[in-house]
Formats: C-alpha cells, sequence, structure tokens
C-alpha cells in the first residue's frame, strides 16, 4: 500500500476525491501564519471601528473600581479558599481581562500597522 506524502492516507483511498485533496492542499499552500490568521479572523471586528474608536480600546483600562475585588479573589485563590461562587466570579474576570488583553494587543498592531 502507497501512502500519500503529505496526508498519510492510502492511494487508493484518495482516487475518487482528488480535488478535495487539491482544494485542501491550495489552502493549505496560501495558509497564513497563526499571527495573520488571528489578524485575519478579527478584521469584521475592526472594520466596525473607525481609527479613533481601535486607539481608544488600545489605551481601554480596566475597571478601577474592580482592583479591590480583584486582589481579594486572587489572595483567596493563592489560598485555596474560594467558594465556588468566588471562584466562577474569579474566572469571569480574568477571561474578560485576557480578552481585552488580546483585543487591545491587535488594536495596538493595526495603528501601527495600517491597511493600504
Amino acid at each position: 500500500m502507497v501512502l500519500h506524502p503529505i496526508h498519510h492516507t492510502p492511494k487508493c483511498l484518495l482516487a475518487g476525491h482528488s480535488r478535495l485533496f487539491s482544494d485542501r492542499i491550495r489552502i493549505m499552500s496560501t495558509a497564513y501564519e497563526p499571527h495573520q490568521a488571528f489578524h485575519r479572523g478579527t478584521a469584521t471586528i475592526f472594520a466596525l471601528l473607525t481609527p479613533e474608536q481601535t486607539e481608544r480600546l488600545s489605551q481601554l483600562r480596566g475597571d478601577p473600581t474592580l482592583e479591590g475585588r480583584l486582589a481579594e479573589l486572587a489572595e483567596k485563590a493563592n489560598d485555596g479558599d474560594l467558594t465556588p461562587v468566588e471562584q466562577a466570579e474569579y474566572e469571569g474576570y480574568i477571561e474578560a481581562n485576557n480578552l481585552l488583553a488580546v483585543l487591545q494587543a491587535e488594536a495596538r498592531f493595526r495603528l501601527a500597522n495600517p491597511e493600504p
């Protein structure tokens, strides 16, 4: 049995699927690096924003009124003392902060590399 070099699939199984695999190979050959794919994937989001809004997003800071609560939850988490409700709350804040950080990084990238 001969294996296809790219997919390690027996050639006999590829016989009726040459278009499928040629399309897949074409897509793979035009694939972007992961960061380029991320930029393409977020393009529709940033198309909704003006350059001024993108700038504001890049400089956005978290809610200062939450800093005390986050510090309290972080300390309890480090001590292993979070209740299930507090754990869910803390994870929600972490997820929101991660999302904000990713969007801000993308906003800074787009501001530094404007599209023609």
